[in-house]
């Protein structure tokens, strides 16, 4: 079977499945796809211990797939900029210290935590990894993931303020976190010269990934915006926002600037500067609206049959479902732990809904992202276990977190009035 072979049956069983839940089942499509990917791959496993032949040319087709190249350097940027332009500018704007400085701020506190409980209760569990690795686990799996939080959200009756602080998080801090990944992959890998690594050559790395993509960003939206205004003919300017996404992303690793940034910034820019213009017609907007609204559909079921798919690459031992499960208890809590000191030290200053912190978290999902930083990690940085727990945490935050969520956000606005 060749790879357009895979790509077809994927479309295939997403178009069915999109029928099947919007006639009946009516759930969130990202959480049911993630589902039916996972029975798929747990039937293949179910069939492999009686024919071996079956797991093996599985697992082989998979590996003609590099998950992470796909979704870093493909898919990605599309799906970041179609949950970008579907932000209100305005609302973002009134949002954008609490926004920033949770995608920031309370990311770095939260992925210093997680990497540090996870080191300590490794050492406790007689599984001892480098503080060094946990940390990077800590930087991937800290960071919500915008495509499972943005599917999710759609199914909820937040006021449009917390919705756009956990968009607008998910949104950002995904491009810090993958930095801050790239840093200590950087300084992990055994074949790195460790002299070179120093605070200063860090801290200009970090400047360099993330002021760039915010600079980068800016620039693109502003002349995307200026162009689509002088024009008014609806198939050019669709093509531009396509070229504008491809080639921004693409410009942006060849300048060693976050890529992920500088298409979410790109997106919201572009969005501003149309309606601050208003030179784009009613048709443009529609056909806009509609063109990215349908990538955003098909690239994320793809994406989440996937990651359900490549459960098949993960090796599941006792010690690593321990690990995992431990392991969701300290990515939950390390971020209601970072988010509550984020809303105490800003409540004076900003306007947080009553249970901010409790459905920041609840909302706050992991997803694909996760799994592709875990499978790009060079074996000798504890991958497989890494990637076992990663799943495992990845695996609750969408299903139990996802579907429990709106019941959670009914409760507390009960409980409230």
């Amino acid at each position: 079977m060749s790879i357009f072979h895979l790509i077809t049956i994927l479309v295939v069983v997403a178009a069915v499945f999109d029928y099947l839940n919007t006639r009946f089942f009516k759930i969130p499509a990202t959480i049911g796809l993630f589902i039916v990917g996972m029975i798929f791959s747990l039937g293949v496993l179910v069939v492999g211990k009686f024919n071996p032949g079956i797991l093996a040319y599985d697992r082989n087709l998979l590996s003609q797939i590099d998950f992470s190249e796909v979704l870093l350097d493909g898919i990605l940027s599309f799906l970041l900029f179609a949950g970008a332009i579907n932000l209100d500018p305005e609302e973002l704007r009134a949002q954008k210290w609490p926004v920033l400085i949770s995608a920031f701020g309370a990311t770095l506190v939260s992925a210093s935590l997680v990497g540090g409980l996870t080191y300590f209760a490794l050492d406790l569990l007689g599984s001892p990894i480098p503080l060094l690795h946990a940390l990077i686990f800590g930087a991937l799996i800290s960071p919500t993931d915008p495509v499972a939080t943005l599917g999710i959200l759609e199914h909820t009756n937040l006021p449009e303020s917390l919705k756009v602080k956990i968009a607008g998080e998910s949104l950002f801090n995904d491009g810090l976190g993958y930095v801050v990944f790239l840093i200590l992959t950087n300084i992990a890998m055994p074949s790195g010269d460790h002299a070179e690594v120093t605070v200063a050559s860090v801290a200009l790395l970090f400047v360099q990934e993330v002021f760039g993509a915010l600079i980068l960003g800016y620039l693109l939206g502003r002349l995307v915006s200026y162009m689509l205004a002088t024009i008014d003919h609806y198939q050019t300017e669709v093509l531009i926002t396509l070229a504008m996404v491809v080639g921004g992303y693409t410009l942006a690793n060849t300048l060693h600037i976050s890529g992920p940034l500088t298409v979410v910034v790109g997106g919201i820019m572009l969005v501003r500067g149309v309606q601050h213009r208003g030179g784009v017609s009613d048709i443009t907007q529609d056909y806009l609206v509609k063109f990215w609204e349908l990538v955003d559909e098909l690239l994320n079921a793809v994406l989440f049959l996937l990651v359900g798919l490549f459960i098949v690459q993960v090796e599941f031992t006792t010690a690593i479902v321990i690990t995992g499960v431990l392991a969701i208890l300290i990515v939950v809590l390390s971020r209601y732990a970072s988010l509550s000191l984020l809303v105490a030290s800003l409540k004076h200053r900003f306007h947080f809904e009553e249970n901010a912190a409790v459905i920041m978290t609840w909302g706050g999902l992991r997803g694909g992202i996760s799994i592709a930083l875990a499978l790009s990690l060079a074996p000798e940085i504890s991958k497989d276990l890494i990637l076992g727990i990663t799943y495992i945490v990845v695996f609750f935050s969408i299903v139990v977190q996802g579907l429990t969520l709106q019941g959670l956000v009914k409760r507390l606005q009960a409980k409230g009035k």
